[in-house]
């Protein structure tokens, strides 16, 4: 990944990141604009649903502020040690997040279409973090790098949902609302784990290259 694009995506995340703490914590959470939508489909919700929404929101953000500096190689190499901390404040990002991100998806908007979506995302959150975690622990690093950036991948869909969602409402208006969140419940995420499979795949084919020179070097 060049440093345009890195630096685009980590941008991106700190904005929508900011967007989100002034919008719920800063100012009047309850008035927040995904919580009026949500009234447009329910009469009330309850106080359950705001701790857990406002959980899912506070840990999300941690995860998706701190995720670029946990997959910056350079970052690695220098800062092993603040590398393995962030990464710790990371995975319980993940855990709370995708655990309240669950129970959020059982009430989503768009019908069973969306729910399924959002469940999705979550149990694939938690599972490709526990995959990472799993090999690092088996120091089976370049298996690790290739779960975080997946994983990353999925934490970026609160990027890409934000990127939908005002297109969506453009092109469909607020009466199809609906049916428009149901598409993006799954839009935000798929596209983001093909680019991250295809990126892991061009990696680690340049790393295949990279051997087969060597050895042709060693040969001569």
């Amino acid at each position: 990944m060049n440093k345009n694009t890195r630096y685009t995506f980590t941008i991106s995340a700190i904005l929508v990141a900011g967007y989100a703490i002034v919008q719920y914590f800063i100012m009047d959470g309850y008035q927040a604009g995904f919580v009026q939508m949500k009234l447009m489909f329910l009469s009330k919700l309850s106080v359950f649903w705001y701790s857990m929404l406002f959980i899912h929101i506070a840990t999300s953000v941690v995860a998706l502020v701190i995720g670029p500096f946990t997959l910056s190689t350079n970052f690695r190499k220098k800062n092993i040690k603040l590398h393995r901390k962030i990464g710790k404040i990371y995975m319980i990002g993940i855990l709370f997040g995708g655990i309240s991100g669950l129970y959020l998806a059982f009430h989503a908007t768009g019908g069973f279409a969306g729910k399924l979506g959002f469940s999705f995302l979550s149990v694939l959150w938690l599972f490709s973090a526990f995959q990472a975690l799993a090999k690092v622990k088996e120091k089976k690093i370049h298996d690790h790098q290739k779960w975080m950036i997946r994983n990353y991948s999925l934490t970026f869909a609160a990027v890409t949902l934000r990127i939908w969602l005002p297109l969506f409402v453009l092109l469909f208006g607020l009466e199809s609302f609906e049916f428009s969140y149901a598409i993006i419940a799954w839009l935000a995420w798929v596209p983001n784990v093909i680019i991250a499979e295809l990126f892991i795949q061009r990696k680690l084919n340049m790393r295949q290259h990279q051997k087969k020179e060597d050895l042709q070097l060693y040969e001569l």
